[in-house]
């Protein structure tokens, strides 16, 4: 039974594939699976393998409305075909069914605005996979007076769990926003974006960044010592300012995106010594 509900094609090609008949032959299966009143056998078998089908649909649309949207329901049907296909669930949940969608996008050359569609469920599956992400503690404003000043050029910097970094060619984000908001869409040619997702107090958050910012965040979220960090960001970009690039440091502290300050070198106060070493 699961053999021939997993086959792709009509109910007669399931009965009939290679798999089914190694199992049951054709020729038993209507003594396997009987006749009702109003349904043949083959009807009757079909009617689990649509609810089984709309059940991976329905999984699917829940981590990716605004690709369903885009697509509308017919077309997001047929990816969903497609794709259960060419990646069928493996596990007992179906909180991971969708982690292969986004590339299987980019293979699929029937698709129109497949780049587009790309990024999208790039941006939906971060946060699909974020919500289920482990909790992390966040850094508190003592944690960050309990640094030395002399010690902040030094110091790295580890972000939560619930976090991630990513850089688009179309404007997923804004997309996403007028889908869950139910306001005009925005135009969706070709524009590079750079968004950071998080979750903080079991929200998910979705924070649009420029290019300069996206380039620090990423050198603190790779461990990259705080002060040479700012100052890559000061040099390669040079219409930034100081203040504004701390300001964004700031701004990020605040919104619960470090969980650990780390030391290279043991830190002394009041007559304690204090380390975080680096994994």
């Amino acid at each position: 039974m699961q053999t021939v509900i997993l086959h792709p094609g009509t109910n007669e090609e399931a009965v009939a594939s290679r798999k089914a008949q190694a199992l049951v032959s054709k020729r038993l299966f209507p003594r396997l699976v009987l006749r009702s009143k109003t349904l043949d056998s083959y009807q009757r078998i079909g009617i689990y393998r649509d609810m089984y089908l709309a059940r991976l649909r329905e999984a699917l649309a829940s981590d990716y409305p605004a690709l369903l949207h885009y697509l509308g329901d017919e077309a997001f049907t047929e990816l969903v075909a497609g794709y259960v296909h060419a990646h069928p669930s493996r596990s007992y949940t179906l909180n991971r069914l969708g982690d292969h969608l986004p590339e299987y996008i980019r293979s699929t050359s029937r698709l129109a605005r497949r780049e587009f569609l790309y990024d999208l469920a790039r941006l939906e599956l971060a946060m699909s996979q974020l919500f289920d992400a482990s909790e992390s503690p966040v850094l508190k404003p003592r944690d960050i007076a309990d640094v030395p000043p002399e010690a902040w050029e030094t110091v790295r910097l580890k972000p939560i769990e619930a976090f991630r970094l990513l850089a688009f060619r179309y404007p997923v984000n804004a997309y996403v926003h007028s889908v869950r908001d139910r306001t005009p869409h925005p135009s969706t040619r070709r524009e590079n974006k750079w968004v950071v997702v998080f979750r903080k107090h079991y929200t998910l958050r979705r924070l649009d960044l420029t290019r300069p910012a996206y380039e620090l965040l990423s050198s603190l979220a790779s461990r990259v010592p705080l002060g040479k960090a700012l100052s890559l960001a000061a040099r390669h970009r040079k219409a930034v300012s100081e203040v504004q690039l701390f300001s964004w440091f700031r701004d990020w502290v605040a919104n619960g995106l470090f969980q650990a300050i780390e030391y290279d070198q043991p830190i002394h106060q009041s007559g304690r010594a204090r380390r975080t070493r680096r994994k």
